[in-house]
C-alpha cells in the first residue's frame, strides 16, 4: 500500500498563494500603465508632434521670408553689399525652417511605422495579460482547493491517529503493520 502524504505546512501553500495573488495585481497595473502609455504615445505622435511641427513650419517660413525682405531692402537702399548681420539672420531662419522639416519628416515616418514597429510587442503584452489573469487566476483558485483538501486531510489524518490505542503507535511485527496500514495509519 502507497505511504500517506505528510502535511507539514499548510501556511506555506496559504502564503504562496497570497504572493501569487499580490504579483499578479502589481503585474496586471504594469501592464496597464504599459498599455497607456502605448496609446499616448501613438497619440503624442498622431496630434501633438504633427501639429506642433507643421506649425513651426508655417511660422518659421514666415520669419525666413522676414529675414529675406529685410536683406533686399538693405541690399535695395544702395549699399552695394548687404550687412553681414542681415545675411547671417536669412541662413540662421533657413536652418531653423530646414531643422523643422526635418524633424517633420520623421514624425510622419514614425506616424507610419508605429504601429509595425509597436504591436508585436503589444501582442506578447496581451498575452501576458492573458496569463496573469486566466492562468494564474486558475492557479489561484486551485492553490485553494489544494490548501482546503490538505486541512480536512490533516484533520482526518490526526482524528485517526489519536483513535488509536497506545500500544498499537509502535508496531514490531508485519502483521500488525498491516493492520495499522489497513486503518490508515502510518509509522513515521
Amino acid at each position: 500500500m502507497p505511504e500517506r502524504a505528510k502535511v507539514t505546512s499548510l501556511e506555506a501553500i496559504e502564503d504562496f498563494r497570497a504572493k501569487l495573488i499580490i504579483y499578479r495585481d502589481k503585474a496586471s497595473r504594469v501592464l496597464d500603465e504599459v498599455s497607456d502609455a502605448v496609446t499616448r504615445t501613438r497619440l503624442w505622435l498622431q496630434d501633438d508632434r504633427l501639429t506642433h511641427w507643421q506649425h513651426e513650419i508655417r511660422r518659421l517660413t514666415h520669419v525666413l521670408e522676414q529675414r529675406q525682405q529685410e536683406l533686399f531692402s538693405a541690399q535695395l537702399s544702395g549699399l552695394l553689399e548687404a550687412s553681414p548681420v542681415e545675411q547671417a539672420a536669412v541662413q540662421k531662419a533657413r536652418r531653423a525652417l530646414q531643422e523643422a522639416e526635418e524633424r517633420l519628416h520623421v514624425v510622419r515616418q514614425w506616424n507610419r511605422q508605429y504601429d509595425h514597429r509597436v504591436e508585436p510587442l503589444a501582442r506578447s503584452a496581451e498575452k501576458l495579460r492573458h496569463t496573469l489573469s486566466h492562468d494564474l487566476g486558475l492557479a489561484v483558485v486551485r492553490l485553494n482547493e489544494i490548501s482546503r483538501t490538505l486541512s480536512a486531510y490533516a484533520e482526518v489524518s490526526a482524528g485517526s491517529q489519536t483513535t488509536l490505542p497506545a500500544t498499537t503507535a509502535s508496531p514490531d511485527t508485519t502483521a500488525e503493520k498491516a493492520a495499522l496500514s489497513t486503518a490508515g495509519v502510518t509509522r513515521p
